[in-house]
């Protein structure tokens, strides 16, 4: 496992190389962090302690307190202690109390052998402890200590309040303030607790916020499970739905030029009209976000130009929120019949057809848990910004299926604009017939069409139909909605409002 500023397993392997023996690193409650590489022949080495805290990443409370019985707890260097097969200890150890400051925040564990490691080794050890030690303080410090100074830094109104999160979260973090940051949402996170930061390597703070938007497709609130449904009117604009059968893309141009977004995916909307009249959404985000809760890191970088550290805490913490695995990205990857890889941030133009990863997502294969990344920032001034700009990119992703599951604010496209609008916000009334269930597979065609910069040929294509279906589709659109589809501010106007029916 990485830490802020090294890899354990480095030093993990850098132990076991001085002392001739593989090293074990386990955490103060004895939760296993990194471990040395056995390829020795004697079955022994491998007792039924050392394999239950390989193999279960922990260890017993029971194997604890015997180990702690041996004063390991408040050790400045090195520990031996004997076997006890009755125990389930076959071998003599050795254990190295890693400290920061005085306090021990875990320990590295060695099988011991006569003679055993000379002194000065087990003193050049306990210096790799001590660089151990460090990290851990590091990340400890990211912890629930700070989880109250970030969610009140991004909770805060502009003014005196914000100013004094601000610097709270400065004091908290120390030098690491001034650092360039990259921050991070996962939505919907489960329950209202922040993990560890060893969850999310380089992660500087996290926290837990109330989640007042839609929830990804097949996605739950925790705290609500009974809110969830699908498709669902309520009032409020929803996420995309239904889906349909894509085909390959084709040429041909319909007169005037594509309205801003073209390219994206083309949707299967299936929306309805609620009691006030606003337009209502197109089924794809989950169901209503009540109880829900997302989850905001703040990422250490090293360079604007490498967001991998934020990637990969991403993908981390995706995986954490559903018990295992990140879960597969839905739809298509950016080559053709190339399957989507988990955390693939997405951007551009489609190499698909857009129906195709629309296909795919309504078939099933859809994020449960999604995440959006903000700008690189150096320092805290505009951590309220960051946090705006990457729910927006989540939110983004869990409308648009080739932005996710993992979407960074640069390429989420109109979404920048469309999700500064308020949750709430009424749909437009040129939109609100089309969106109605009756006229999905109009919508659809509509949204399609727009995203293919109005070229008839290549929508025709992606929807599967003849040119004159099109065509008879398109002006059907226009009776609904009163708009002309060949003038660019009235495309512009529908596209848009098409796009916002998905969030």
């Amino acid at each position: 496992m990485k830490g802020a500023y090294g890899d354990y397993q480095d030093l993990v392997d850098e132990i076991s190389a001085l002392l001739g023996a593989p090293a074990t690193l386990e955490n103060r409650d004895f939760g296993l962090i990194a471990f040395g590489a056995h390829d020795s022949d004697d079955d022994t080495a491998m007792d039924p302690v050392r394999t239950r805290s390989i193999l279960t990443r922990k260890s017993t409370p029971a194997v604890r307190a015997w180990f702690e019985g041996f004063g390991i707890t408040r050790a400045t260097g090195p520990v031996r202690i004997p076997a006890a097969p009755d125990a389930g200890v076959f071998r003599d150890r050795i254990c190295l109390p890693v400290r920061h400051r005085g306090v021990v925040l875990g320990y590295v564990w060695l099988l011991d052998a006569d003679p055993g490691p000379s002194p000065d080794r087990l003193t050049a050890a306990m210096q790799v402890a001590e660089r151990i030690g460090a990290l851990l303080a590091d990340e400890e410090r990211a912890g629930a200590d700070l989880s109250r100074e970030l969610r009140a830094a991004l909770t805060a109104e502009r003014g005196w309040q914000y100013d004094m999160a601000l610097t709270a979260l400065r004091s908290a973090l120390g030098p690491d303030a001034d650092g360039l940051h990259a921050l991070v949402c996962v939505v919907p996170w489960p329950g209202g607790e922040a993990p560890s930061p060893r969850t999310a390597p380089g992660a500087a703070a996290l926290c837990t916020l109330p989640w007042p938007g839609p929830l990804p497709t097949g996605a739950t609130a925790p705290d609500a499970a009974r809110a969830s449904r699908p498709g669902a009117g309520s009032g409020a604009a929803q996420g995309p739905g239904a889906g349909s059968r894509g085909g390959g893309s084709g040429s041909g141009a319909r007169a005037g030029t594509g309205s801003a977004g073209a390219g994206g995916t083309a949707s299967g909307i299936a929306g309805s009209s609620g009691a006030s009249g606003t337009a209502e959404g197109t089924g794809a985000a989950g169901g209503e976000a009540a109880g829900a809760h997302a989850l905001a890191a703040l990422i250490r970088l090293r360079s604007a130009d490498v967001p991998a550290p934020a990637l990969t805490a991403a993908d981390r913490l995706r995986a954490a929120a559903t018990g295992g695995q990140a879960p597969a990205a839905p739809g298509a990857a950016g080559t053709a019949g190339a399957q989507a890889q988990p955390g693939a941030v997405r951007g551009g133009r489609a190499a698909v057809p857009p129906t195709a990863a629309w296909a795919a997502r309504a078939g099933g294969d859809r994020p449960d848990v999604v995440a959006g990344i903000a700008e690189p920032r150096r320092g805290l001034a505009d951590v309220g910004e960051a946090w705006r700009e990457a729910s927006s990119a989540a939110r983004a992703a869990a409308a648009q299926p080739r932005l996710g599951p993992v979407a960074r604010w640069s390429a989420i496209g109109p979404y920048r604009l469309l999700t500064a609008l308020p949750p709430t916000a009424p749909g437009d009334p040129a939109a609100r017939a089309l969106l109605a269930p009756a006229h999905r597979e109009l919508a659809r065609t509509a949204e399609t069409f727009l995203d293919c910069a109005g070229q008839a040929g290549r929508t025709a294509a992606a929807l599967g139909i003849h040119r004159q279906t099109l065509y008879y589709r398109l002006s059907r659109v226009e009776q609904l909605t009163g708009l002309d589809l060949d003038d660019g501010e009235d495309r512009l106007l529908l596209h848009m409002a098409l796009k916002a029916a998905r969030l």
